[in-house]
């Protein structure tokens, strides 16, 4: 798949409806949380009005940034009790961008970690600010971060050389880990991996990414340009590295594919 990369249309990411879908009978049988109208003593509030509480704790320290893209599992009630809208009720999590939501949540999911459920009670003007057919008055949100991914259209601050803390590979491969992986073993050179991934070209454009299309991509590493397939037998499961590929380990110079090194984050979702 890598050896030849398309250029990719433009970018559509799907995002979950925060508000207006109408409740079905499933939705209709999930019960409002107790404290909806009265948020407990051990609750925090911010300097918004936002008041928040976590119900509990999360797997890691990483927090998403206000650009980033998420995965979650959400359940919203208005104030009297109607609950509104529920991924949990839909049977699977929703991802999309932080930028194009409420400031609330926008402000409550930047609270917390990966892993991390939280009650995020968001007064009427972070929320829906009264508009005709939305939720009035404060509405409640219990939120189940999944996972968090830079936004592919944003390049990372490193993109035109590898930084000086950077590992190298004999063969000129530069690579950084982002996040520690949860597995043990390493894929072999003819393995099928399942992976998440943005690649850009040193001047910041991003030329392809599988975030956009909502799942990961599986692909063989015999079938991959030869820094890819180096440098993901270096990763194990759960692990997100980035790496600065040469020229010469990538398209070598080949008309229609991007030049130059490349720098590609890669997520080693599964092993095969």
């Amino acid at each position: 798949m890598l050896n030849r990369l398309t250029r990719p249309a433009a970018i559509a990411l799907t995002l979950a409806a925060l508000g207006a879908a109408s409740a079905s009978a499933q939705v209709s049988d999930l019960t409002p949380p107790s404290d909806l109208t009265a948020p407990p003593a051990d609750a925090t509030k911010s300097a918004t009005g936002l008041i928040s509480k976590v119900l509990s704790r999360g797997t890691s320290e990483e927090k998403p940034a206000a650009t980033d893209i998420v995965t979650v599992n959400y359940t919203g009630w208005s104030s009297d009790g109607r609950m509104f809208d529920s991924t949990s009720a839909r049977g699977n999590p929703s991802t999309f961008p932080l930028s194009r939501v409420m400031a609330g949540w926008k402000e409550c999911v930047q609270l917390m970690v990966i892993g991390e459920k939280r009650r995020c009670w968001v007064p009427q003007d972070l929320a829906y600010k009264g508009q005709a057919g939305k939720p009035t008055g404060t509405v409640v949100f219990d939120i189940e971060l999944l996972e968090s991914r830079g936004s592919p259209t944003i390049p990372p601050p490193d993109v035109k050389e590898p930084p000086k803390d950077a590992s190298r590979t004999p063969s000129g491969l530069a690579y950084k880990v982002l996040r520690k992986g949860t597995g043990f073993r390493h894929p072999d050179g003819l393995r099928e991996v399942l992976v998440h991934y943005t690649g850009w070209t040193t001047d910041g454009k991003m030329f392809d990414s599988s975030i956009p299309r909502g799942a990961p991509t599986p692909m063989r590493l015999e079938d991959v340009i030869k820094g890819w397939s180096e440098g993901v037998q270096l990763m194990v499961e759960g692990e997100r590295t980035r790496f600065w590929i040469p020229q010469d380990l990538a398209y070598k110079g080949q008309s229609g594919s991007p030049r130059g090194m490349l720098v590609f984050d890669i997520e080693l979702v599964k092993i095969n």
